[in-house]
């Protein structure tokens, strides 16, 4: 017996489900002074175990009432479940993203999204009047959808039950011990203002008088994070590699064939129908990928530079497991550094420490202090910023008429070290190459021989003293990227190699590549595509060539010359420009990472 105080609460627990509605009581009567009994209350209960489920241990497999199902948190001991932006297109007659259509397409686009389970256990029926509702908020509603199986006597069928147009469904409530399956789709990448997070909540509502709303009497609720868009580096494995077929390229195009071939991947060739004479495949898209414990596919990322190839992507990439996603600048002026050769990803780095096992995100930008410099668009970069998991690095590729990262630096494999080295393009290194020549009697040895109107000798350019003006300027650039590199990276000198380039600046200042840009490389395991720079020929050998196999001699990769001159040279552009590359994901998953 309990005195009767204000403050006095009665919590009753049950250990069972109950296996009929109301078939347990709890009998409460109340007393006098004088023990008299004054008035007696009864309490029918009914228990009913709820519980909705995720993959919040990362393993795979939905677990029961995992207590880290509504929390996310990073590391290999963290927890939480991931859901993939369902943007590949199962369908194979359809024209939108599977995450664009409120529809299931096929089957097969199941294995696209998250499992979430509904587990019920109790009577056959709830009391009179209660229910159970799935339900998102207004502000998750763009970025989720979720589908339920719904079985009959012949098939199951998948209708989306919440989303853009749905805030919340009522689910029905089985009886006894059962499960309820849900299918789960990202729809929208972490951006600016969406850091990946969303929630799905399951609540039990029970009536209230007449003309008024039911309420809430339990909810449960479980978290998902959209799993980001990660790019791939030069030292992963090359799976496939793109090019355009043009009008002037057979020659590109033969030696591109070989090197694949010895590389043992794919070529993929757009062709002129498709590309309409657009050959910058590097510019037009980067590939990349998304992956959940369940599932993993590549991505690819659409520049908003839309040349004539803007319609690749999205008509000849997107189908089954090969997604799409694009960034459009509405307010703002597109330039060339919006092309992708603008966009680059360092091997995994350890910087004082912190490790990035991912790599990081390299963007080409303008010198910080420049008011008028050409930049990458505010809509892309925050898209790349907002994965996280590749933290980005800017660096200055303004001075360039091109303006792309790809003229002055690139990665290859390394068996020691880091596991990779960067090379730089060096107008001192060019200029010590030259004068080596010269001191040893080359220098009436020609630049550019059998090239009609292009030949130059060794002599005429080292005594061209506004060009050697013009490479100071370039090589002071340059060093200026390669100590924020070194220190964004956590590079030493032994870790960096210099290629023996030259540039010329046009009447705007900004520079170009003077010979075929041997830095603007295709990478491919062990195999490098190196524009055949057309340097003088010693004992009929290029030194130029022989230069740069001897610098990187000591790595135990192949060297293929690829004659690029002129159908990608002379338009400003070399192999890295007029090729892209898709390759495995890391074997290292993102959702380990200590952020």
């Amino acid at each position: 017996m309990l005195p009767l105080e204000k403050s006095l609460s009665l919590s009753i627990t049950m250990i069972a489900p109950s296996k009929h509605a109301s078939d347990n009581k709890v009998s409460v009567s109340y007393f006098g002074d004088n023990l008299e009994e004054l008035g007696k209350a009864i309490l029918h209960l009914t228990s009913v175990e709820l519980s909705l489920d995720v993959d919040a241990d990362r393993d795979g497999v939905v677990e029961k009432n995992n207590p880290h199902k509504g929390s996310w948190k990073w590391g290999p001991n963290g927890h939480g479940a991931i859901v993939l932006v369902n943007c590949d297109m199962e369908s194979l007659v359809g024209t939108k993203r599977d995450c664009d259509d409120d529809s299931l397409s096929r089957l097969s686009d199941l294995k696209d999204m998250s499992r979430m389970v509904l587990r019920t256990n109790g009577p056959g029926q709830l009391p009179p009047g209660y229910k159970l509702v799935l339900h998102i908020s207004l502000s998750d509603a763009d970025k989720i959808g979720v589908f339920q199986t719904v079985k009959s006597v012949l098939n199951k069928s998948y209708p989306m039950v919440l989303g853009r147009k749905t805030l919340s469904y009522v689910v029905k409530y089985e009886g006894g011990t059962a499960e309820t399956e849900f299918f789960v789709e990202g729809r929208k990448f972490l951006d600016e203002n969406f850091e990946g997070l969303v929630t799905i909540y399951l609540s039990l509502l029970e009536p209230s008088t007449k003309g008024f709303p039911e309420t809430p009497i339990f909810t449960d609720k479980v978290v998902f994070h959209m799993a980001p868009w990660i790019m791939t580096p030069n030292t992963l494995r090359p799976l496939q590699v793109f090019v355009c077929s043009t009008t002037d390229n057979y020659s590109f195009l033969k030696d591109m064939k070989e090197l694949v071939k010895q590389s043992g991947c794919k070529l993929k060739v757009c062709h002129e129908y498709m590309n309409r004479g657009d050959r910058w495949m590097q510019d037009e898209l980067e590939f990349g990928y998304v992956e959940a414990p369940h599932q993993c596919f590549p991505v690819v990322l659409d520049s908003p530079r839309d040349g004539d190839l803007k319609d690749f992507p999205y008509n000849e990439l997107l189908g089954p497991d090969f997604g799409y996603v694009t960034r459009v600048a509405l307010n703002e002026k597109v330039t060339s550094l919006d092309s992708f050769g603008n966009l680059e990803v360092s091997p995994p780095v350890t910087v004082n420490g912190k490790e990035y096992p991912l790599g990081r995100i390299i963007i080409g930008c303008a010198f910080p202090t420049t008011v008028k410099g050409r930049n990458m668009t505010k809509v892309v970069q925050d898209f790349l910023w907002a994965q996280k998991v590749q933290a980005p690095i800017a660096v200055f590729s303004d001075w360039l008429s091109v303006g792309h990262v790809d003229e002055f630096m690139t990665f290859v494999p390394a068996p020691n070290r880091k596991g990779f080295r960067l090379l730089l393009a060096s107008p001192d290194a060019g200029y010590e190459f030259f004068r080596g020549l010269q001191k040893k009697g080359h220098g009436k040895a020609k630049m550019f021989e059998g090239l009609k109107d292009e030949e130059v000798t060794v002599d005429q350019i080292l005594s061209n003293k506004q060009f050697q003006q013009e490479n100071a300027f370039v090589q002071s650039c340059i060093d200026w990227n390669r100590d924020v590199l070194k220190k964004e990276l956590g590079l030493e000198e032994e870790d960096i190699i210099d290629l023996p380039i030259l540039f010329s600046l046009r009447p705007d200042k900004r520079a170009v590549a003077y010979y075929p840009d041997m830095v603007n490389m295709i990478v491919l395991g062990k195999n490098l595509g190196i524009p055949k720079p057309y340097g003088p020929k010693i004992d009929g050998v290029c030194a130029l060539e022989k230069e740069v196999c001897s610098l990187l001699g000591g790595l135990g990769l192949n060297f293929f010359f690829i004659d690029d001159f002129a159908s990608y040279h002379k338009l400003l552009g070399e192999v890295h420009c007029g090729s892209n590359v898709q390759r495995d994901p890391f074997s290292y998953k993102w959702w380990n990472m200590a952020l």
